[in-house]
């Protein structure tokens, strides 16, 4: 059965941290997020994983070099490996959405 899971976006965390310390400005919450996010991003390219307890774990997932077919043209094409991130959400978090 799959469970269903509420996006939350980088605003809506932006809204939920302003409300939970309302001494910090919009801005200084913000540029906190995207640091956070950025060095999530950075760590991750150079092959580590990201765990943040609770929440869940990032790491890079590699896609297997693959052929495709123009339907247009018919011409057979290859398409290289390529990385995507991948993100795992923690049992914790997992159940709070129950």
């Amino acid at each position: 059965m799959k469970k269903h899971i509420q996006n939350f976006n980088k605003s809506d965390l932006a809204i939920h941290l302003s409300r939970k310390f309302p001494s910090l400005n919009d801005e200084i919450i913000i540029e906190g997020i995207d640091l956070v996010l950025q060095e999530i991003i950075n760590t991750v390219a150079l092959d580590n994983r990201v765990e943040i307890r609770g929440f869940g774990s990032f790491s890079k997932k590699t896609i297997r070099p693959r052929r495709f077919v123009n339907p247009k043209t018919k011409k057979e094409s290859f398409l290289g490996e390529t990385s995507i991130m991948h993100f795992k959400a923690s049992k914790k978090l997992l159940k709070t959405n129950d």
